[in-house]
């Protein structure tokens, strides 16, 4: 969801990545495995240094606006309180029911998921060979059918 992060006290520098570069921020799940986005492990995570940093340090009463989708990295530079205030943007039915704080996927993407998991568990019953060139044809379906052209 949309949120405002408000700095009540205290002061923090906040990293954001945009969606557009998820495929340099080694995920897991909805976390990235670059935990010292500052000196980052590049022998490990060598597209990490693709990824485009939108820095800002936040004092009492600040407000940033953090899109939906975007990566934040939040780091306290001392004792401070800070509140997010996250609302909901998409018609209803795009939301699970019990997620109350919008950390769940949109209901249509986490079914997306789950069919590509059982997907990939078939292609894991074709020789290697097979299994390589049947998952870069579906890659390729993908980027065409779901890759919106006004973001290239």
């Amino acid at each position: 969801m949309d949120n405002f992060l408000i700095q009540v006290t205290g002061k923090k520098r906040v990293v954001l990545f945009s969606p557009r570069d998820a495929q340099y921020l080694y995920l897991s799940g909805t976390k990235s495995e670059v935990l010292n986005i500052d000196n980052p492990d590049l022998a490990k995570y060598p597209l990490f240094s693709k990824a485009r940093k939108y820095e800002c340090s936040l004092k009492a009463g600040d407000v940033l606006f953090i899109p939906a989708l975007w990566f934040h990295n939040v780091i306290s530079e001392e004792f401070g309180v800070g509140v997010n205030v996250f609302w909901k943007h998409l018609p209803s039915e795009c939301y699970d029911k019990t997620d109350t704080y919008g950390n769940k996927d949109p209901t249509a993407a986490s079914r997306a998921a789950q069919i590509l998991d059982r997907a990939l568990k078939t292609l894991a019953e074709l020789p290697e060979e097979y299994r390589d060139f049947y998952a870069r044809r579906m890659v390729l379906h993908i980027q065409d059918k779901a890759y919106s052209k006004n973001f290239e």
